[in-house]
């Protein structure tokens, strides 16, 4: 197995996943909190989608898939926030509309992460991305931090599903 067929079967299993957890859930189900104040399954998968959109268009740099979709949202946020230090009333304010919005919006943040592993190259994946950090961060690197990220909060909005659901 190469570096791109494993990272294209990780990045497989995450859209699986993300998929997986918008299949018939509520407006309810969605918006509803944990003890009043956890996160949302809202505020969970959009912010996944958001941070894949983000630190893959920060690799690429190309436009991110949230130019065209952060209207379609109507978040209160800057158009560049991710979710990341989200408040609790933050959290609150991620009400989306529809399920399939979200479900969309990763597909459309998906595919934009193929199109970037399809031209992946061992050159590629050693190139120095960030130099704030002590060793220099790869594009390996952080893509392997965008996995991880996202695997994260797709396993708590699981656990949140579950919880919902009883």
């Amino acid at each position: 197995m190469t570096p791109r067929e494993l990272l294209l079967e990780e990045f497989g299993r995450i859209e699986e996943l993300y998929a997986g957890l918008v299949d018939d859930v509520s407006a309810e189900e969605l918006h509803e909190r944990p003890g009043g104040t956890g996160n949302s399954l809202a505020w969970l998968l959009w912010h996944t989608a958001r941070v894949q959109d983000d630190h893959v268009s920060g690799l690429t740099g190309e436009d991110q898939a949230w130019d065209d979709w952060a209207g379609r949202f109507e978040l209160p946020f800057a158009v560049g926030d991710i979710g990341y230090g989200h408040t609790s009333e933050e959290v609150a304010a991620v009400r989306i509309p529809d399920v399939a919005l979200l479900r969309d919006y990763h597909r459309a943040v998906h595919r934009i992460t193929l199109g970037y592993l399809d031209r992946i190259t061992p050159e590629e994946l050693d190139r120095i991305v960030d130099t704030r950090w002590d060793p220099p961060v790869t594009a390996g690197v952080r893509l392997v931090s965008i996995m991880g990220d996202c695997l994260q909060h797709l396993g708590q909005a699981a656990y949140v599903r579950g919880l919902l659901r009883g």
